[in-house]
């Protein structure tokens, strides 16, 4: 497919480079022509000098055929701006923006435009390595009433079917990531040791939930 990318920083070449390695087509807007110089040299996609909400600039960069738009430049305002001309004006369906003000982030996503909130995601990223224990969120959707999480499992659940932890919890396990590996669990999947679960829940019970995990299964499981 083809995506469109503002912004030619650390993240938008990497996204282009990532993207590029999956055979997909990719157009970089950056104001600064200097910044395309951060794509390898390997790089086949369009390289557009301008501004990223510019009606032009977009159809020059192919926003008319484009399945995706990211917007990532330094700028809050010209990122959620992009955004949304990408959206309203063309008609982009998956449109995110990256934004570093993390309140703004919680207001846009509540208007509908998926945000990645670069303070927040990293900040969350350390306290999971500060506190592996318990529960550590992942994503929110934008009413803020449902979490995907990574939560701690006691280990007395090693050798228990998942389905059994998932019915003492009342929780849904999303997917596990067992040795660097994403896994889409069954109804026989069994939990191994170093396995992380993320899993899905009403946000009010995270800390229910937590308690849950990392709480033995009661001898009458599995």
């Amino acid at each position: 497919m083809h995506v469109v990318i503002m912004g030619c920083g650390r993240v938008g070449s990497a996204l282009a480079k990532s993207l590029e390695r999956l055979d997909h087509d990719v157009a970089v807007i950056d104001r600064e022509a200097g910044a395309f110089r951060r794509l390898p040299e390997t790089f086949r996609g369009i390289r557009v000098s301008g501004v990223g909400f510019d009606r032009d600039t977009l159809i020059e960069a192919g926003i008319e055929r484009a399945h995706a738009f990211a917007a990532v430049s330094n700028g809050d305002n010209s990122n959620i701006i992009a955004a949304r001309v990408a959206r309203e004006t063309f008609g982009v369906e998956n449109v995110v923006a990256r934004i570093y003000d993390a309140r703004r982030a919680e207001v846009y996503e509540k208007l509908g435009i998926p945000t990645v909130a670069t303070v927040r995601w990293t900040a969350d990223q350390v306290l999971r390595r500060l506190l592996p224990e318990g529960l550590a969120s992942e994503w929110r959707d934008p009413s803020g009433r449902v979490v995907l999480a990574e939560i701690a499992v006691n280990p007395d659940w090693v050798g228990h079917r998942l389905r059994d932890l998932e019915d003492a919890t009342a929780v849904r396990v999303a997917f596990l990531t067992r040795l660097g590996v994403g896994i889409l669990p069954d109804n026989q999947t069994v939990v191994q040791e170093g396995d992380l679960v993320h899993a899905v829940m009403q946000f009010e019970r995270r800390q229910e939930v937590a308690d849950l995990f990392g709480a033995p299964p009661r001898k009458d499981v599995g």
